[in-house]
């Protein structure tokens, strides 16, 4: 794979904004953009999710992603068994999500959006602002095994299991 665009996967239009406690499909495969309750007052803002309403299995897992230079990407990869479910926290970032047939592009640029990501969904996040902070929770603790990191490999597996 040659960039964090290029691939075979035909391209969707953008998702419309999605409602509280309604997902709104991206338009490849599973993957949903959820909206999280964002409640302001005088002392700041606060984001929630609850689990298994916004974020929609058991997080067995997280990791923070930060301080990426803007020309890098990040994941390029596929998962054969867990589930993601990505927020920026802070600043914004891109993500690229691939079925192997469709392919779109969301942006993720305020705490009050997040975006699932289900088995053997190919992931690329890019296009970081200087002061993004990405989180990321996690169906499953860290297993090697579970990653597809050859874009053709993952194309060949999900040819397999239609």
């Amino acid at each position: 794979m040659s960039g964090p665009v290029a691939s075979a996967a035909a391209t969707v239009a953008p998702a419309p904004l999605p409602q509280l406690g309604s997902p709104v499909s991206v338009g490849v495969g599973d993957v949903k953009l959820h909206a999280l309750k964002v409640v302001g007052d005088m002392r700041g803002d606060l984001s929630v999710g609850e689990m298994p309403t916004e974020i929609p299995f058991d997080v067995k897992r997280y990791f923070l992603v930060f301080n990426v230079p803007s020309t890098k990407t990040r994941g390029e990869h596929a998962h054969y068994q867990c589930h993601q479910f990505l927020i920026c926290v802070k600043g914004c970032c891109s993500v690229v999500v691939d079925d192997g047939v469709h392919r779109a592009e969301v942006v993720l640029d305020t705490p009050g959006k997040g975006l699932h990501l289900p088995p053997l969904t190919w992931g690329i996040q890019y296009k970081y602002s200087k002061d993004a902070v990405l989180l990321v929770f996690a169906s499953h603790t860290y297993d090697a095994k579970d990653y597809i990191r050859d874009y053709s490999e993952f194309t060949n597996v999900v040819k397999s299991t239609v």
